[in-house]
């Protein structure tokens, strides 16, 4: 449900596409992925079964600015690496190591308290 596109300009030009798939999905994948490569020319697939995706979602945020780097500041400041961000006009979802996602959920919890009315 997580899609990220991004092109390497060093050298030349190679495209990484990451995406998220349920846990229970990861052993077809990794298939579906194998057969890919063999006729699409992928060049390396890379499964990661440690990480977790937390994310802050509501409509709320389009008039909130600021939200995401709040949401980044939290994180950095409990020492939570994000691997990988996503956003759309009402979520941030940000990739980060599965054994930190109940800490990141908590400290984004505490620290963001979106649904407060001021």
């Amino acid at each position: 449900d997580m899609i990220v596109q991004s092109i390497r300009a060093v050298g030349e030009p190679k495209t990484d596409l990451i995406f998220t798939v349920a846990l229970d999905d990861v052993v077809l994948a990794r298939d579906v992925l194998a057969e890919l490569q063999k006729t699409v020319g992928i060049e390396a697939v890379n499964i990661d079964e440690k990480m977790a995706k937390v994310s802050i979602i509501g409509a709320g945020m389009l008039g909130q600015p600021g939200v995401a780097a709040q949401m980044f500041d939290i994180l950095s400041q409990e020492g939570i690496n994000i691997e990988i961000i996503s956003t759309s006009e009402i979520s941030i979802s940000c990739l980060v190591a599965e054994d930190r996602v109940k800490d990141a959920v908590r400290v984004i919890h505490n620290g963001l308290l979106l649904d407060q009315r001021g």
